[in-house]
């Protein structure tokens, strides 16, 4: 059993991970902490989580975390970097959920964070968690930057052009929707059921702090820089993200859904749909999948890609599971079966 720690299980994307690594057959769960819980019992906060987690939060110690093999850390941005070090002289194995370590540049992240980095010298160790693209560095890794809910569904969705070469990389467009728990377990007004019910808003159209870490990928795809539009906006659920992606084509003869489902077709998470269709988010609730359909309407130049994940498992968690099944040479799919909710 891999002895696994979780700092920072009491957001959304905490009690994600709590969810599924308790239904994990190689997992046991040691350490879960809370500052502010500390000593109250997991299940109380989370009582969906009775019979299947009997830890209470405690305290992040860093010594009873350097007696794990794994930890996750599902924090805010900017705390990881302030505890990883010891971890990584102790060799834990670490993934972060949050962006410490996603982008290479300390300087790109400190513009884009707000915050000084802790530890710049890691950023070149840290492999990007996106198992589509880094699967055998991630096999190796003890660093590992868990992607963005935002970034996993626009990058999964635009790859197959970019790496085959068949569309303007200079023009690419993703208009995204979430549901609002990707803003978080936090207090705000602005995600309060009566201010975001009803209503579809735009926000970061001058510039989202997953804009950087999207343009990074897919330049290192491309070989050169990309020019990305990037619109999220939030809608009116709980769960999902929905990215339409815009592109436009070099090749007219090319057959766009045979790419796909060439690119994808070893992949045990991402699901092409037959052509003509439109993924619905409610279709991956609750599952690792990603489910991509791909469009040409008229026939024309230009391409347009529909992909939906859950942002909480295939964005997050979920994503976080299936980079340390791989870290631990455990099948991919291990303790990911679930299938989509529905309704």
């Amino acid at each position: 059993m891999i002895k696994v720690a979780v700092v920072g299980g009491t957001g959304y994307t905490g009690v994600e991970m709590l969810r599924l690594l308790a239904q994990h057959p190689a997992v046991s769960l040691e350490v879960i902490t809370s500052r502010a819980e500390a000593g109250m019992p997991v299940a109380r906060m989370f009582p969906s989580l009775r019979g299947h987690v009997d830890l209470a939060f405690s305290p992040p110690d860093i010594e009873r975390l350097q007696g794990c093999e794994l930890v996750f850390f599902a924090t805010p941005n900017g705390t990881s970097m302030t505890m990883v070090r010891p971890l990584i002289d102790a060799r834990v194995r670490v993934i972060d959920l949050a962006a410490d370590f996603r982008l290479r540049s300390a300087e790109v992240f400190e513009r884009w964070y707000g915050l000084r980095h802790g530890c710049p010298d890691l950023l070149e160790q840290a492999v990007y968690g996106l198992p589509e693209l880094n699967r055998e560095a991630i096999k190796d890794a003890q660093l590992v930057a868990n992607p963005g809910c935002y970034p996993t569904a626009v990058i999964l969705g635009l790859a197959p052009l970019i790496e085959a070469r068949l569309v303007r990389a200079d023009r690419l467009i993703a208009d995204a929707k979430s549901g609002v728990s990707g803003a978080g377990r936090q207090e705000s007004v602005a995600h309060l059921f009566a201010e975001a019910g009803d209503t579809l808003k735009a926000y970061g159209v001058a510039g989202h702090r997953h804009l950087p870490e999207i343009l990074q990928v897919l330049a290192r795809i491309n070989g050169s820089e990309v020019d990305l539009v990037f619109v999220p906006h939030l809608v009116p659920m709980i769960r999902g993200i929905h990215v339409t992606l815009y592109a436009e084509l070099l090749r007219r003869e090319v057959d766009i859904q045979h790419v796909y489902e060439e690119r994808y077709r070893r992949e045990p998470f991402i699901d092409v749909l037959p052509p003509g269709s439109h993924p619905e988010t409610r279709s991956v609730r609750g599952c690792n999948t990603c489910r991509i359909a791909t469009h040409r309407p008229g026939q024309g130049d230009r391409i347009v890609v529909l992909c939906v994940i859950d942002n909480l498992v295939k964005g997050a968690a979920g994503q976080a599971i299936q980079n340390m099944n791989l870290m631990f040479g455990l099948e991919e799919t291990c303790g990911l079966a679930s299938i989509g909710l529905s309704p």
